[in-house]
């Protein structure tokens, strides 16, 4: 359950109705679970691909998502979100529109699963999701950017 201040809380779908004035960046902002290495290894693929550095980046557990007064509670962090400027969105929902952004044969890709149901494409992503941790393993704490990453990070 994702909680929005001033609001009432927003049921986990595959699109959150958060409004935009609730979310003020104009930055397009990925926010991940920063101590699972899935999401770092996810967090990598993204920068390698966006050659044109529109992406941001944020863990779960910084203080960036807490300025959108987005309240998440411990199921929230199974999740990436992606703020795409108007809306935040996540899971299968989230990949989709990412893929698309990085573009190349990526954004054909995000095209194609666009087409798929989503309420299969996030049943996939919660079975990878729940077992993430076991299969992919946790560091202690959430990653520090390299120098040359530190202009992508907003935490």
């Amino acid at each position: 359950m994702v909680e929005v201040a001033g609001s009432n809380p927003v049921e986990s779908t595959n699109f959150i109705g958060v409004p935009l004035s609730q979310l003020s960046s104009n930055n397009k902002i990925v926010f991940f679970d920063g101590v699972c290495n899935l999401c770092n290894g996810s967090v990598d693929f993204l920068i390698r691909k966006d050659n044109r550095r529109i992406l941001k980046y944020s863990p779960l557990q910084g203080k960036e998502i807490k300025k959108h007064n987005v309240s998440l509670n411990q199921e929230d962090l199974n999740t990436l979100y992606y703020y795409d400027g108007q809306h935040l969105l996540e899971k299968s929902a989230a990949w989709t529109e990412l893929l698309k952004v990085i573009g190349g044969p990526w954004k054909a890709i995000g095209i194609l699963c666009s087409l798929l149901p989503k309420t299969l494409l996030d049943w996939l992503y919660d079975r990878v999701a729940t077992s993430r941790y076991a299969i992919f393993g946790k560091r202690e704490t959430c990653r520090l950017p390299t120098p040359e990453e530190r202009e992508l990070f907003l935490d």
